[in-house]
Parts: structure tokens; C-alpha cells; sequence
């Protein structure tokens, strides 16, 4: 016989507060729980860390463009299976839902709008759609944004966010590459400022052409930029990659991009390039 008996505890049973799904978002930097109405206030950027989240193509506008200025245009563009890809007609299927996703045509809007004032050609590129790759349609409404700057001489800015190019285009989508560079050749030739916003992620064949061939070339916290991944890089070259490789501020050090600008601060950043270069607003017709 024990000399002395266990003491008997009681249990209390504890129910975890319901938290109603979409309320709140963890950093991936800092672990913290942010409450996403405080986190659209802040334009999706975390308040401690800086972490930038991602942003669609119209927030993107909002965050940029004066309020109701931004006009869309070339509606009337939608891609077709020119390489009937698959046979099935997968492609098409795939671009179905994520129009419905999106709310988008493709992965790009582009028109014309006011930043500040200044009348400006606008495309945004959209990584919710598809990865934002370029196929035929985005390479032409690319095309076509610059087209419009050097028809109405105005300052072009593209904000650029792409996986690389559309796989299901094939050598349509690397045509694009080709477009849209010489595109920028001719506005540069009649001495039309350029503008790319790189945020997170461009890569690829958007990279290797329009995105790094701005006049001032801007880019988000912490983006990555690059041609291929670190991984295949690593792989290919058996080689240990320098600490951040291919982030935005790698790639200030390493003088591609001219500078890093948060996001709260772009608009305003945009509007100094843009006075700085000579442009001024218009009055509103």
C-alpha cells in the first residue's frame, strides 16, 4: 500500500477562439499575424518587416495611378491556341478559368493614365494570371503601350512581375522578346522616357527584354530578378550562389537597377523622375 495517494487533478477543457478564415496573414519574415484590413490599408506591405505581398494588376493601378484616370484599352485582344497546344484544347480551358479568376483578358492591363497629373502610357502585368507569362497578347499589349508614348510622346511605365514566357505559345511567346525590344528602340530613338517597375517576381524572358531596358530602372523590396532560378543556376553550375542572389538589392550592388523604392513610395518617386525629365501635368479635358 502507497503511503502516499496521487492527488487527483481536475481537467479543464479549453476551446481555441474561433478565428473566422481570412482575417489574418502571417509574414514570412518576421512570423507576425497582421490583420488584413490593416495590410490592404498599408498596400499589402507588412508594417514591421517591410515583407511586400503580392498586388494584382488593379491594385496596382490604384496604388499608382490618379484616382479614375487610369482608361484600359485594346479590349477587343484575346489569345488563341495558334499551336493548338496539346490538341485537347487545354490551353484555351486554362485560359477560361483564369479570366474568371482574374477578371482579366490576359495577364496585362494597359492603357493610359495620370500619375500626378502627368499624362502617361501605363501597362501592369498581373502574376495571379498564369504567372504573368508572356505570350502573344501580352507581348502586344506591351508593344502597344510603348507604341502609344511615342505616338503621343508621353513617358511609358510598365510594371513588370512575369514567370517567363507562355510555354504553351512556343516560339510565338520568344517573338515577343524581339517585339517589344525593338519597340523601345524606336521610343528611345525619339527620346521618350521609359520607366519599369520590377517587383516580385521578373524573370525569364520579360527580364531579358523590356524589364531591364528602362532608362531609370526601379524596382520593389526584396524582389527576385533574374533570367533562370537560383536552383537551375546552382545545378548547372555546381557552384554556392552569393547570400540574396538575384534580389533587388543584389542587383543595386551589382549597378542592373538603378534603385530599390517601396511601395508606399513609388508614386511619389515616379512623379520626381517624371518633372525631373521635363514632363508636367496637363490639364484634364
Amino acid at each position: 500500500m502507497a503511503l502516499f495517494s496521487k492527488p487527483v487533478y481536475s481537467t479543464i477543457s479549453v476551446k481555441k477562439r474561433d478565428i473566422p478564415p481570412g482575417m489574418w496573414t502571417k509574414c514570412p519574415i518576421s512570423g507576425e499575424m497582421i490583420y488584413n484590413k490593416d495590410l490592404e490599408k498599408n498596400n499589402m506591405v507588412a508594417p514591421r518587416s517591410g515583407y511586400h505581398f503580392p498586388l494584382n494588376a488593379k491594385q496596382r493601378v490604384q496604388l499608382l495611378c490618379d484616382s479614375g484616370s487610369f482608361r484600359e484599352m485594346w479590349k477587343e485582344l484575346h489569345t488563341v491556341d495558334a499551336l493548338n497546344f496539346g490538341g485537347d484544347g487545354r490551353y484555351l480551358e486554362k485560359l477560361r478559368k483564369y479570366q474568371e479568376k482574374t477578371k482579366l483578358n490576359d495577364a496585362v492591363l494597359a492603357g493610359s493614365a495620370r500619375i500626378s497629373g502627368i499624362p502617361v502610357a501605363f501597362a501592369v502585368m498581373d502574376f495571379g494570371f498564369l504567372g504573368a507569362s508572356m505570350g502573344s497578347v501580352v507581348g502586344e499589349l506591351i508593344t502597344r503601350t510603348i507604341e502609344l508614348g511615342l505616338k503621343k510622346k508621353m513617358p511609358v511605365i510598365l510594371v513588370c512581375a512575369s514567370g517567363g514566357a507562355r510555354m504553351y505559345e512556343g516560339i510565338l511567346s520568344l517573338m515577343q522578346m524581339a517585339k517589344t525590344s525593338a519597340a523601345l528602340a524606336r521610343l528611345k530613338e525619339e527620346n521618350v522616357l521609359y520607366i519599369p517597375i520590377l517587383t516580385n517576381p521578373t524573370m525569364a524572358g520579360v527580364m531579358a527584354s523590356f524589364a531591364s531596358l528602362g532608362d531609370i530602372i526601379l524596382a520593389e523590396p526584396g524582389a527576385l530578378i533574374g533570367f533562370a532560378g537560383p536552383r537551375v543556376i546552382k545545378e548547372t553550375t555546381h557552384q554556392e550562389l552569393p547570400p540574396n542572389f538575384q534580389t533587388a538589392e543584389f542587383l543595386l550592388e551589382h549597378g542592373l537597377i538603378d534603385q530599390i523604392v517601396p511601395r508606399n513610395e513609388m508614386k511619389a518617386r515616379l512623379h520626381y523622375f517624371l518633372k525631373m525629365f521635363g514632363y508636367e501635368r496637363r490639364p484634364t479635358k
